[in-house]
């Protein structure tokens, strides 16, 4: 009864999970759970393998090997947007805007997959700087702007499940509190996350917990009561 229990709340399961680009082998055999509502993070150093994990989630590496479970249901021969209909949302480390198009084209062109989807009042009202320039090109906004728009372009789609890469790289210290405060409240509406960071300091008190991947496997699991206690963890394999 308490697994049946368990497995309910999850929703999303990688067992054994080996991912290639052409010949070389970057994921080892990767073994990750993440239940609903969940805010969990990987950490790891550049190459480490977290990056190549959400791809191989969502079926955008070469080849893959293992199990990869959403919802209950197992997606290894489903094409990417098969599984964006199951509620995943994907935000690359290159962002992926539409530069040409407006905030609010970008906003809307992109088709909503399932329901539940933020509407751009709700949107604007979550990223207020991009209700200030929704009528500017893509290529008008500032680092941390095009960030917002790529994560508020997911949340149109209807997704429930966040796969966000390095959301924080290379922006300004008010625009990552900034995303700080939007990651929570979507976690408070209920959202899950996956979060690829390298700024531990960014990622430690939002999430639930953490697991630290080094050569394309998972080395450790830490829960957010555990920070303090396994520090020696993190110095060895983050030098934070």
């Amino acid at each position: 009864m308490s697994q049946r229990l368990d497995r309910e709340y999850e929703q999303l399961r990688v067992s054994g999970l080996h991912a290639f680009y052409g010949e070389s082998h970057i994921l080892h055999g990767i073994d990750l759970v993440v239940n609903r509502g969940e805010l969990v993070t990987l950490l790891g150093r550049n190459g480490a393998g977290r990056s190549t994990t959400l791809k191989a989630i969502m079926n955008m590496v070469g080849r893959r090997t293992g199990s990869i479970m959403i919802n209950g249901e197992e997606t290894m021969s489903c094409a990417p947007h098969h599984i964006a209909r199951l509620g995943v949302g994907y935000c690359p480390e290159h962002r992926g805007i539409f530069s040409a198009l407006s905030v609010q084209e970008n906003l809307t062109l992109p088709p909503v997959v399932r329901s539940g989807g933020m509407g751009l009042e709700e949107i604007y009202t979550m990223f207020p700087n991009l209700y200030e320039r929704r009528f500017s090109q893509g290529t008008k906004l500032s680092g941390g702007e095009q960030q917002m728009l790529a994560m508020a372009r997911i949340l149109r789609t209807g997704a429930n499940m966040l796969l966000l890469d390095e959301i924080t790289e290379g922006l300004a210290p008010v625009i990552v509190e900034k995303l700080g405060e939007v990651l929570i409240k979507l976690k408070d509406k209920g959202l899950t996350i996956v979060l690829v960071e390298q700024n531990f300091h960014f990622a430690a008190p939002l999430a639930d917990r953490h697991y630290v991947v080094e050569h394309g496997q998972i080395v450790e699991e830490i829960g957010a009561d555990e920070l303090s206690a396994k520090q020696s963890v993190l110095d060895r394999y983050l030098g934070v």
